[in-house]
Formats: C-alpha cells, structure tokens, sequence
C-alpha cells in the first residue's frame, strides 16, 4: 500500500488519488498535535482530535510507501507537511528498541519499504544536505528499509517520476 502527503492544493489531490488509496493533503485544515501522547497510551495509533488526521498514525504506519512531496523551508517539511507527521507519532509506542546500534521507538506496524521525498523551491547547497540527513533518519525512525530524496526545480517535474 503507498501513501502520499503533498502540500501542493485540490488539483493534486485530485490527482494523487487517482494514482493510490491513500492521501493525506497537507492544506491545513486540521489542528496541530497537542502532545497529549494519547495517540501512544490511551487510544493506540489514533488522535483524539476527530479531523482529517485521526487516523493518520494507523494509515502511515501501516503504509509500504511513503511519498512526500513538499515545499523546502530552509532544509525542513513545509509547515503544514510537518504537521502532518506530528500527528503520526502513534505509528510507533512510547517504547524504546535498537535498530541500527542506535535507540529508536517501536514501531507498532513493523518494518516498511521506501520512503520517497520530492522537494520544490528555492534551496542550496547547505539546505539541500539538511533535507537529506532528516530524510534519511527519518527513514529509520520510521521503521522504512530504503529512502529517496529528490529536489525539483519545478513541481512540474513530478510528471517525470512514478508515483
């Protein structure tokens, strides 16, 4: 099953869901985590927020890819992108294992595939190795075996890869 976050507006959407099942827009439209961690104890992998994001821990953490296509900010997600993340923290527990000699949250899905992240805009050099080593942690804090990291200099370009 692949997901897809994207920041990009309707049209995309529109057109992401004619490619996979699942898609989360990143417009906004929702409250950010409030940090209660209730999505870890009280009620597993689901936020007590009842909006667009409810249920995005269970959909991301049960995803074999992730795709995230998202507007640079200085090296980082875009604001709304990582919001959506945010409130994926319940795709793993509030305990600890080691993957790869380091300490990381267990994953309450296991293991996935690939996480792909396509970034649009303005970035350099500095912003461009940023992104990449966030990418690439993040790959593992969320348990996937493989990732990619792909600048567009034009969101236009997306038409160039498989989605």
């Amino acid at each position: 099953m692949k997901t897809i976050i994207h920041d990009l507006g309707d049209f995309y959407d529109t057109l992401f869901k004619s490619k996979c099942e699942n898609v989360i827009s990143a417009d906004g439209k929702y409250a950010p985590c409030q940090g209660c961690f209730g999505c870890w104890t009280k009620h597993p992998a689901q936020c007590y927020m009842k909006d667009a994001l409810q249920m995005a821990c269970r959909i991301i953490g049960k995803t074999d890819e992730l795709v995230i296509i998202t507007d640079n900010y200085y090296g980082a997600y875009s604001p709304s992108v990582k919001n959506v993340l945010d409130r994926s923290i319940g795709a793993s527990t509030p305990f600890s294992t080691y993957r790869g000699k380091q300490m990381h949250h267990t994953l309450r899905y296991g293991k996935k595939e690939k996480l792909v992240v396509y970034t649009y805009g303005h970035i350099t050099a500095d912003e461009e190795k940023t992104f990449r080593y966030m990418v690439e942690r993040n790959a593992i804090n969320y348990g996937f075996r493989e990732f990619e990291f792909h600048y567009l200099e034009n969101v236009n370009q997306l038409e160039e890869f498989e989605l």
